[in-house]
């Protein structure tokens, strides 16, 4: 602390860093998206009030927190809604630099988070091009699943 700080004119920090292992109870829902990722699909649930279709899969609605009720498999394939290209790097994620995107694939009436490949990032201009929203992407999947969201990535389509 400060001298400053002890004093009580400014405000005082301290700064940790926390590197914490979990191990999480994924429930019906997250394993059975998990699974289908495995085998090259994904799968959402209707939420029963709107008929709205979650993807990622959710137990409850998001809107009045009933119960949802069918699994649909919704396409490999949608629309960009949000994107952003990470040229920084941070711990325990990919060396830049990489790209994220929340992606409404056909069928699904909410957006599914993932990263995007196939394209050249290091062209900044050309990047945010591709990446804009409303553009096109088709999911791509692991040829070995290892049961995670590592499962599948988005790529530009048409290439």
């Amino acid at each position: 602390m400060t001298a400053q700080a002890e004093s009580g004119t400014d405000p005082a920090f301290y700064e940790q860093t926390w590197d914490l292992s979990y191990r999480h109870a994924l429930g019906e829902t997250t394993s059975r998206f998990l699974a289908g990722l495995a085998k090259g699909e994904i799968w959402g649930r209707r939420d029963p009030a709107s008929g709205r279709v979650l993807v990622p899969p959710r137990s409850y609605s998001d809107r009045d927190h009933t119960p949802t009720t069918d699994w649909v498999k919704v396409a490999n394939e949608g629309v960009i809604e949000m994107f952003t290209v990470v040229y920084e790097p941070f711990r325990n994620l990919p060396d830049p630099p990489y790209a994220l995107a929340y992606v409404t694939l056909d069928g699904a009436d909410t957006a599914l988070v993932g990263y995007v490949k196939g394209l050249d990032l290091s062209d900044r201009e050309e990047a945010v091009r591709r990446l804009a929203i409303g553009e096109r992407v088709v999911v791509a999947f692991a040829d070995e699943p290892t049961g995670t969201a590592a499962d599948y990535w988005f790529e530009p389509a048409g290439d």
